[in-house]
């Protein structure tokens, strides 16, 4: 993965670390913009567009966190995304009739580029300058979590899948320009294959290892992008719970072992839940999952 020149300017020039400053170490990073209201045309599109905001209400009611563990992030802003895009990239963001196409909700192309970006882009560009502040302060704290993000379909060159922006990528780029780290490991636990940040990474197998446990029977089937992962744990329809957690910690154990990794940016997908319509997992023991990883 380069890094140019003009990358560095942009990396020591971006505010996203910013709310490091302004706010102090917090371990969550969130904020409710990150939830899509866009005239009720979001729910046509299986994707649960107020997930965001719906977790961070549960975690608050069952007492995890508060207030005082959130860090509010920055909208990632044009030059900033131009350290993972190119400029020809973010100008079909312009055009309503492909930006339908990755978000795939055909209606949108009958709303003008401006709306859906102030309506719906602006959500991604923070959830991208959450994540990139959440791998910051996991460098700081440990570990950190980022309420939203992880846009795994995002290459650099190409959107789809419900993501715009490519803020893995983004935000290990920003990690390495400023050497904090030099090898990181991405974990993928999404039911869909991390497509975008495995083209990303193609040339970048020495110091990014990607683990991604995948279901091989559904979108996106890249076959071009399986070549930068390290660890591919694919898996069909209906897997259970035992199985899953089976693979799941042989592939981690293994993976550990071979790339011993200095930070792990771990890609937490929900749609490997049983009753997904997307995943078509059928994992129901979250408190066995939470067990199993925290365990690692």
């Amino acid at each position: 993965m380069d890094i140019t020149e003009k990358d560095f300017e942009r990396i020591n020039s971006s505010k996203l670390y910013v709310p490091l400053k302004e706010q102090g170490l917090h371990s969550f990073v969130f904020d409710p913009i990150y939830d899509i209201r866009f005239f009720g045309i979001e729910k046509l599109h299986p994707f649960d567009a107020g997930k965001w905001g719906r977790v961070y209400n549960k975690l608050v009611k069952r007492g995890y966190i508060n207030e005082q563990h959130i860090c509010r992030p920055r909208e990632a802003q044009y030059d900033d995304l131009l350290i993972v895009h190119s400029k020809s990239y973010l100008s079909t963001l312009q055009w309503n009739v492909l930006i339908a196409r990755i978000m795939e909700v055909p209606l949108l192309i009958f709303f003008p580029a401006c709306v859906i970006d102030r309506k719906v882009l602006k959500s991604f560009r923070y959830q991208t300058g959450g994540t990139v502040l959440a791998v910051r302060l996991a460098i700081e704290c440990g570990a950190a979590v980022n309420l939203g993000g992880g846009f795994h379909h995002c290459s650099s060159k190409s959107g789809g899948g419900f993501c715009p922006y490519a803020d893995i990528t983004l935000a290990i780029k920003f990690l390495f320009a400023q050497r904090l780290v030099e090898k990181v490991m991405i974990v993928d636990l999404d039911a869909h294959q991390g497509n975008g940040h495995e083209r990303d990474f193609l040339t970048s197998t020495d110091n990014v290892y990607i683990l991604d446990m995948y279901n091989c029977d559904i979108y996106p089937r890249d076959v071009k992008a399986k070549k930068a992962i390290r660890k591919a744990v694919e898996i069909k329809s209906q897997t259970s719970d035992q199985r899953y957690f089976s693979l799941l910690k042989k592939a981690l154990d293994e993976a550990v072992l071979e790339f011993q990794p200095q930070l792990v940016l771990y890609n937490a997908g929900t749609d490997s839940l049983t009753n997904d319509p997307l995943g078509k997992f059928c994992c129901t023991d979250c408190n066995g999952f939470q067990w199993r990883l925290s365990k690692k």
